[in-house]
């Protein structure tokens, strides 16, 4: 395991619950002390050391043979690098998220568009490329990007059973976009609000959260970027389009954490949402794309719709006011959680029955009783990231594969136990709704899934 943060620590203990492993069969690289201790406890090998380019090399040739596996739960290391070597060695890998090597996403000698998701996922697409059949390296598993692009797939089905639409389950991405047309839909959130929270609120200059401050803060002051559907009529005037790879997506000339729109959950109703860059905005708009004589003729705007912790908010407000300077402190919300839940899924948008969101509702409560070291959130990341590991051991010779070209009933059966509340919930919910009586905005009421309409400006 390369990294030991939040999500490390919550993985720990189901990989030695669920899987045939000893203790002494693992082994924890990591740039900090943080966690040493549960790692002591469980009777793992930890080793602080910081991976780089210069010696990333010759750290884990000496610590993989073929047939280990190469977990990357880790922060400024690349992503794509560590896929090659695992390549090479024969060995499997996973990771929660792409990345590059630190200062990847603030290198000014590089275009917004080279220093994007889009452009690290046409990366690694490009290395996938020919290499069908080979060590399975499963890229973005965790809960966002990861189990959502089943969520998706779960709620399509669920759907069109509601419609009675005679259906048999999809087995291309054409076949999953096609269904997602006759069902209407025009938009897709992932649609989180997290309500956990502490005794002890955020202090001044201190950012706090539920996952890790530095993976949020990197993603957050990364342009916003999207997935951009074929019924949009006009383009956000500081969007712009790649000029590469598949176009399923755009990017916005603006922070994620200064981007805002409107969204919905069952439980917490219309809530403003950061739209931050994440990896899933991107797969699932290309997976869901029809094209004829190469043109887009059908796909789904997709993106983050995020409303963090209520003190993550608050960390926000204050490192903006900073000219997005992050604070000298930072503070990791886990056991000091006295409430709250984590409600996050996936929210589908234009069918004639309503929206209908389908997620996971789990509490603090109920994730310390099913593993410790967990919060809500960061167990439903490691629920994502244990399904992806058992998917890639039953299927090691997959070549590189995303969360959209996994079987999502075989990864709902592993994650589900550790999702609290697994739930799909229609609602009348729309971006335009009680807007027009109140303020003269510049809408498009003729259509109200334009992206317009949820962009709060």
């Amino acid at each position: 395991m390369v990294g030991f943060g939040c999500v490390g620590q919550a993985v720990l203990p189901l990989l030695l619950r669920h899987l045939e492993l000893r203790p002494g069969q693992i082994s924890i690289i990591a740039a900090s002390d943080d966690g040493a201790s549960i790692a002591q406890e469980f009777g793992v090998n930890f080793e602080r050391h910081v991976l780089t380019e210069a010696n990333y090399g010759s750290v884990l040739t000496a610590r993989l043979n073929a047939g280990d596996f190469l977990l990357n739960l880790s922060v400024d290391v690349s992503s794509l690098a560590l896929i090659e070597l695992c390549w090479q060695l024969g060995a499997l890998y996973l990771d929660a998220s792409i990345e590059p090597w630190a200062g990847g996403y603030t290198d000014m000698a590089r275009t917004v568009s080279q220093r994007s998701n889009y452009a690290l996922r046409e990366a690694v697409l490009a290395f996938a490329r020919g290499k069908q059949i080979g060590p399975t390296a499963i890229v973005t598993q965790g809960v966002n990007p990861g189990l959502v692009s089943s969520f998706v797939k779960q709620a399509l089905m669920n759907m069109a059973a509601d419609c009675k639409m005679p259906l048999d389950k999809p087995h291309s991405p054409e076949a999953w976009a096609a269904l997602a047309q006759a069902l209407g839909i025009k938009v897709i959130h992932i649609a989180e609000r997290d309500s956990q929270t502490t005794p002890q609120r955020k202090l001044r200059d201190e950012f706090v959260n539920t996952w890790s401050v530095a993976g949020f803060v990197g993603e957050g002051t990364q342009p916003s970027e999207l997935g951009w559907g074929s019924h949009e009529r006009e383009m956000p005037k500081d969007g712009a389009r790649h000029g590469y790879g598949c176009d399923a997506a755009i990017y916005l000339n603006r922070p994620g954490m200064a981007t805002r729109v409107r969204s919905w959950t069952p439980l917490e109703g219309t809530f403003h949402g950061f739209l931050v860059t994440h990896g899933e905005s991107i797969s699932i708009a290309d997976h869901l794309t029809l094209r004829q004589n190469g043109k887009a003729v059908y796909r789904p705007t997709v993106h983050y719709a995020y409303h963090p912790c209520d003190d993550a908010v608050l960390s926000v407000h204050e490192m903006a006011g900073k000219n997005w300077q992050p604070q000298s402190g930072h503070r990791l919300l886990r056991d000091d959680i006295v409430r709250g839940i984590d409600e996050l899924g996936v929210l589908l948008m234009g069918s004639a029955r309503g929206v209908y969101w389908y997620g996971s509702r789990l509490s603090i409560d109920e994730a310390r009783k099913l593993a410790p070291y967990n919060s809500a959130t960061s167990l439903q990341v490691a629920a994502g990231v244990l399904a992806g590991m058992v998917w890639a051991l039953h299927q090691p010779q997959a070549g590189v594969v995303e969360p959209d070209g996994m079987d999502h009933e075989a990864v709902l059966t592993i994650a589900k136990p550790y999702l609290g509340e697994l739930v799909g919930v229609y609602g009348n919910w729309s971006p335009l709704q009680n807007r027009r009586q109140l303020f003269p905005e510049d809408l498009a009421p003729d259509d109200p899934w334009q992206f317009r309409n949820f962009r709060v400006l």
